[in-house]
């Protein structure tokens, strides 16, 4: 698919959907001065007959909007439905002429409309049977993407992850999960459709959403450790077979991609202080600890003995794993969202993966509303038992886990400020541990 231009009626989406973009979750940058401009959309056909008959017939639009700020550029998409209608509808994002604009993400001839142009398994047509996109509903809670729950007369069947922030080239949330289902990993819900198209400026067809297997009767792993924190339970029995599947998963990455000669401590310290640089223009109260994060950089650079590197989770917390029927599924592979496409899918010590989840004990912990040594703890019973299993002996690598840990939190404390300013204080706290 290549984007088309409207030139008659994008800039007006744009410019009046503006408040409302800003306004949204999936939004990339909050905080900072922004300029949005339109730069194309996709027109995606309704199956014939209508899967959603009865409903109008809507022109199903994805609208293609770049994203300017200091330091950032990005392509946001944003799924529209464009409905004929006399008189503007209380439910519409916008009316002009006759002309209503409605959020396409989860409606019904959105659904029918992405089904009829995906690739991948969701071809066959014993898996589209299964879904009526009439029984889509939208999950909440999502950052950087949305998330639609395709069903069917039997249930849920899949799960569709529209990705908000578009990059050129394969995304690493479709392309991981269908190289560790080849690979014989299943812990991780099965790849079932994707989408792909070209638009201004992009050097190869990237993917604009993907389908994977739902997981029936699932917990997200951050809302389960939590509600632990929050009653004073123990999490070591799950952070221990937590730590048995991220160990099995950095192994079925390792026979899908194979491993790659590591350059050595001083590439981990360069990371870190690039990481650093790349942050205190954001936060610049970062400046005031950046002598004794660059004294944690040198001390690395004496490190030795460093495991080879490998493709990677990229973002691993525990917001990206679910528990369903006593397993764990790891789900998100995308990577960091603020990072280039091609950071995100960069080999990697899989430590890396290890220290994310290892700054999430923290987050649940605070969250849960745990404070002082009940808090310290109740994280470090989990962090123990997580290591055990991960690691083993995580003696080995300890100087390098940590250095993660501090570019972890570093990244942490960008996000924050910009989406969630109330939690900056978790990551800020856990930067002064890390440096005490």
């Amino acid at each position: 698919m290549v984007a088309t231009l409207d030139a008659a009626l994008d800039p007006w989406l744009v410019d009046t959907l503006d408040p409302w973009l800003r306004t949204q979750r999936w939004f990339p940058v909050k905080g900072s001065e922004v300029t949005c401009t339109p730069l194309g959309g996709i027109d995606l056909t309704l199956p014939s007959p209508s899967a959603t008959a009865g409903s109008g017939e809507p022109r199903v639009r994805v609208l293609l909007v770049a994203v300017e700020a200091p330091a950032v550029r990005t392509v946001l998409q944003v799924p529209l439905l464009l409905v004929h209608a006399e008189q503007p509808p209380s439910e519409a994002l916008a009316w002009r002429s006759g002309l209503a604009v409605h959020d396409g993400v989860g409606a019904p001839s959105f659904v029918a409309a992405w089904l009829a142009a995906a690739e991948g398994p969701v071809t066959e047509a014993s898996v589209r049977a299964q879904i009526d996109p009439l029984a889509s509903r939208v999950l909440t809670g999502e950052q950087s993407n949305t998330s639609v729950v395709l069903a069917g007369a039997d249930g849920p069947v899949a799960v569709l992850k529209v990705l908000r922030s578009l990059t050129s080239g394969d995304n690493p949330d479709v392309d991981v999960p269908r190289h560790l289902v080849e690979a014989g990993w299943d812990a991780v819900p099965a790849p079932l459709g994707w989408l792909r198209a070209t638009w201004p400026g992009a050097e190869a067809p990237g993917h604009l959403a993907a389908m994977a297997t739902f997981v029936p009767d699932a917990a997200d792993g951050f809302e389960l450790a939590c509600d632990h924190a929050r009653r004073g339970a123990s999490f070591t029995d799950l952070a221990t077979d937590l730590g048995s599947v991220v160990a099995s998963m950095h192994r079925a990455l390792v026979t899908a991609y194979g491993t790659y000669e590591h350059q050595g401590a001083a590439q981990v310290a360069a990371a870190l202080r690039e990481r650093l640089a790349w942050a205190v223009p954001f936060v610049p109260t970062l400046a005031e600890r950046v002598d004794e994060i660059e004294a944690k950089a040198r001390a690395l650079e004496q490190h030795a003995d460093l495991p080879p590197r490998q493709r990677v989770h990229g973002d691993l917390h525990l917001g990206q794993v679910l528990r369903s029927h006593g397993r764990w599924f790891v789900t998100d592979f995308e990577g960091e969202p603020l990072a280039p496409v091609e950071t995100r899918t960069r080999p990697d010590l899989a430590l890396r993966d290890v220290a994310g989840v290892l700054r999430s004990f923290d987050y649940a912990a605070a969250v849960g509303g745990l404070t002082g040594e009940a808090a310290d703890g109740w994280v470090e019973s989990c962090r123990s038992a997580f290591l055990g299993t991960c690691l083993g002996d995580a003696s080995q690598h300890a100087q390098v886990l940590a250095a993660l840990e501090l570019d972890k939190v570093i990244y942490e404390v960008v996000y924050e400020s910009r989406n969630r300013p109330d939690w900056v204080s978790i990551p800020l706290h856990g930067l002064d541990r890390l440096l005490a």
